[in-house]
């Protein structure tokens, strides 16, 4: 399965995270989620949550799971897998997030954004929140760094 990730990690491995529009712009450049291998990817992400091997743990509005820590093998990301039409917890990203945004029903926004890649930067925090309708999205974090916090 670690395989279907490895088009987002290349992509976004090396890409500075700190300025969003211009590391959304590279990584865009680098897999263009309308592009013939971004949609073959996102047809993969949507056929392993079919299948439910993915987003296994919670309920809707936030349906989650994680696929691998960060370890050599993903680029140094930790890679979690959100299914999500609402509100998550408030979190704080110590080292920024890039994530691959897919739109499953409606015309969801992720935090206001349409789908395909969508960056934080090191030490934002933000309620991740999908509106309009329902999203599947691949969080990568650099070095798994993540801080939950209680709001």
């Amino acid at each position: 399965m670690l395989d279907t990730f490895h088009p987002l990690l290349s992509a976004a491995h090396g890409v500075d995270l700190s300025n969003p529009a211009t590391a959304r712009a590279t990584l865009t450049q680098r897999l263009d989620p309308q592009s013939p291998a971004g949609r073959e990817v996102s047809d993969a992400l949507k056929a392993l949550l079919a299948a439910g091997s993915i987003c296994e743990r919670g309920a809707l509005p936030v349906r989650y799971g994680r696929v691998s820590k960060a370890v050599p093998e993903t680029r140094d990301f930790s890679i979690d897998v959100v299914h999500m039409n609402g509100p998550g917890p408030h979190h704080v990203h110590p080292l920024g997030e890039a994530n691959w945004c897919i739109a499953l029903e409606g015309d969801p926004r992720f935090d206001g954004q349409p789908e395909g890649w969508v960056v934080m930067p090191p030490g934002s925090g933000h309620v991740p929140t999908v509106t309009g309708g329902t999203m599947l999205i691949v969080y990568l974090l650099p070095q798994g760094q993540i801080q939950f916090t209680q709001r």
